[in-house]
């Protein structure tokens, strides 16, 4: 698995862990929603500079975002069109 999906996949884990929206996730962050669900997605090849605002805002290390998970065989187009 790439590193793209991996973080996406730990992007929405970490985002439902703390029971926060698509939505809730870009206010909090300043990314816009289609810009977090194209992350979750891995249609979007993410920045450092956003890496590390996703982990600020979800309360992790940068590393945390793209370190192997329990849910990595997952794909992150399971569940694309969801928000919350």
């Amino acid at each position: 698995m790439n590193l793209r999906y991996r973080l996406g996949i730990n992007v929405r884990r970490l985002r439902k862990e703390r029971e926060l929206s698509q939505e809730r996730l870009s206010i909090l962050s300043g990314l816009s929603r289609a810009y977090v669900s194209s992350v979750e997605t891995g249609r979007r090849n993410a920045t450092l500079d956003t890496l590390e605002i996703l982990a600020r805002t979800l309360g992790v290390e940068g590393f945390d975002l793209i370190a192997p998970s329990n849910s990595c065989d997952a794909t992150p187009d399971n569940d694309s069109n969801e928000e919350s």
